[in-house]
């Protein structure tokens, strides 16, 4: 059980601009004294830990007491790609695992400079190196000051996702509550009035999502807001459908499908483009949407083909029932759609991607 009993004291410069505070406020001395007294007991299996209150209630105060040797320091990330900062002894695979585990799921973001980056890849990025590092326990001061509120929430979700994947124990440290639910800690220890709370990991559970998913006409609209972040190109086919996703009334993510005029087959639709906002990874809503769209399809009598070389979304497909791996590994130059032979960068030659097929089977 770490105790804590600390008194924070400042004397400032005996200077005339100190005294006429002094003077003007009729202040008895000059002496500032603050005292912060508690205990933090941590139950004995835990991952997951907060520390939140309202700003000068000690949060800071505590953190360097108790567990200054485990704070996240300030980095010095001065490549001209973030993915090249990351700890040397750090395999490739290792550093690709781990930027998809933590929801900084976008390639093009990876061989970009930190100094870019929107402060919620910034987190992620931060969280990803020291993971990295294989830290027994991480703690973040000032956990989501920085991002907007619901981009707090689903990084939140994706950092706790991680942490507990990984088995690591980490403890956010911040003045916002909103982020609770999201993070879903084992306990959380208040500042405000220096008590603590516990929450079973069994009633612990994820806030419910508002999704809406519709077509929409206005593709190069929708398309210039994405197509920074899909890993393959900038191209978009203007003979595809495009439908767009909303969560909790924020676009979030968008899915573009081609039909595929393929010499045997003649009702098959083929995935064109997928791309969920870097601020939304993590939720595995490039799954929720994928599998809508292709059902739509399903439901009027299309095949639904994907070929991808994302590991994260072939592993959520690996583990579903619902997709059917068809083909595994490299492209022969003569494969393509004439969609796309063209168009530089849009066929998936020399690279090693995976063809799934949608069936729509029942996962239970």
């Amino acid at each position: 059980m770490p105790n804590f009993d600390i008194v924070k004291q400042t004397k400032p410069l005996d200077t005339f601009r100190v005294k006429s505070v002094i003077d003007k406020f009729e202040l008895s001395t000059n002496n500032i004294k603050e005292t912060f007294k508690g205990s933090i007991d941590i139950p004995e299996i835990w991952n997951i830990g907060m520390i939140v209150g309202a700003s000068g209630t000690g949060k800071t105060t505590i953190l360097n007491e108790l567990f200054s040797n485990y704070e996240i320091k300030e980095f010095k990330f001065n490549s001209d790609a973030i993915i090249n900062d990351m700890p040397k002894n750090a395999s490739t695979t290792d550093i690709h695992k781990m930027f998809n585990s933590v929801g900084f799921s976008s390639p093009p973001s990876w061989i970009k400079p930190y100094s870019v980056l929107s402060n919620g890849e910034k987190m992620r990025v931060e969280l990803a190196y020291t993971l990295l590092e294989n830290k027994e326990m991480i703690v973040f001061d000032e956990f989501t000051s920085v991002v907007d509120r619901q981009v707090a929430k689903i990084g939140s979700f994706a950092v706790q996702k991680a942490i507990r994947k990984q088995e690591k124990k980490f403890i956010a440290v911040g003045c916002h509550y909103d982020v609770e639910e999201w993070l879903m800690p084992d306990w959380v220890f208040d500042t405000n009035n220096m008590t603590m709370k516990y929450n079973k990991r069994r009633l612990l559970r994820r806030p419910e999502l508002r999704a809406k998913i519709f077509e929409t006409t206005k593709k190069e609209y929708y398309w210039k807001m994405f197509s920074r972040y899909h890993y393959l190109s900038h191209s978009l086919n203007k003979a595809c459908k495009m439908f767009v996703l909303e969560i909790n009334d924020v676009i979030c993510g968008i899915e573009c499908v081609l039909h595929f005029p393929h010499p045997k087959v003649k009702n098959l639709k083929k995935e064109h483009r997928l791309v969920i906002h870097p601020d939304y990874q993590g939720l595995n809503l490039s799954a929720i949407l994928s599998e809508t769209v292709a059902q739509h399809f399903l439901d009027n009598k299309f095949r639904f083909s994907s070929v991808t070389t994302n590991p994260s979304l072939s592993f959520l497909r690996n583990k579903s029932k619902k997709w059917k791996l068809k083909r595994q590994g490299r492209v022969s130059s003569g494969s393509g759609s004439v969609h796309n032979k063209n168009k530089k960068g849009s066929t998936s030659n020399n690279r090693i991607t995976m063809t799934w097929e949608y069936t729509g089977a029942s996962n239970e």
